[in-house]
């Protein structure tokens, strides 16, 4: 069966509980936004940034000496070696890319299982390399909570496994972009990824301008993601 690119037809009920449920999802994000009710899921999305930059030292033959995540929504990644110039954009564009693919992963159940182990993988591997207790407490939290959110999946009537990464892709990928604006634009961060970038840069852009960049590009991803998914549900 080819894909429908064009969407024709749509949209179905799966189409539009997809699209449904990005909204309501979004919407429950920001009116708490500020709430401690989303810190864990802030923190995640802070340790897939930290991840990000762990996997592109590592694709470019560097060395991941630590990672910290901090209770205040910081993280660190200490690495040596590896190519700077692209360890650095990874983060923001990293969580984005992350989130796109928690968000497609949801559109089916086999996909969601499979995003899932993945993720309880990866935080097996940095729990091994956490440097402080946050990044460790929220590793092991999210194992038993994916793990729990599974049991009641196969055991039960609560079937939310795919709410739940799909959930986990939607603020990923908002996260990522107020991240981008709140380290640059808001309170212009100098210590920022961007403007790191900028000082390696030899264009005239500075780091306000590479957060816009790459803020855009992270918007691509959350509506490449929509578009995606309607796609296999069609």
């Amino acid at each position: 069966m080819n894909p429908n690119w064009e969407l024709q037809n749509c949209c179905n009920r799966d189409q539009k509980l997809f699209l449904v449920t990005i909204g309501v999802f979004t919407v429950v994000i920001l009116v708490l936004w500020r709430t401690f009710l989303l810190t864990p899921f802030k923190l995640i999305t802070v340790f897939l940034h930290e991840a990000s930059h762990a996997i592109a030292c590592k694709l470019t033959c560097g060395q991941v000496e630590g990672m910290q995540v901090h209770a205040n929504e910081g993280g660190v990644t200490q690495t040596r070696g590896g190519v700077y110039w692209l360890i650095l954009p990874a983060g923001y564009l990293g969580s984005s890319f992350w989130g796109m693919v928690l968000i497609l992963a949801s559109t089916n159940l086999l996909t969601a299982k499979i995003a899932a182990g993945c993720f309880i993988a990866a935080l097996l591997i940095v729990l091994f390399i956490a440097k402080n207790w946050t990044l460790r407490g929220l590793c092991i939290g999210f194992i038993i909570f994916i793990a729990v959110i599974w049991v009641l999946q196969e055991l039960t009537k609560v079937r939310i496994l795919r709410y739940v990464i799909l959930f986990i892709g939607v603020m990923n990928s908002l996260f990522s972009v107020y991240d981008i604006y709140d380290d640059l634009i808001s309170r212009r961060v100098h210590s920022s990824d961007a403007e790191k970038f900028a000082e390696l840069c030899p264009c005239p852009c500075n780091g306000v301008g590479w957060g816009v960049i790459w803020g855009m590009i992270s918007f691509i991803f959350l509506c490449g993601a929509m578009y995606l998914g309607l796609v296999i549900l069609s």
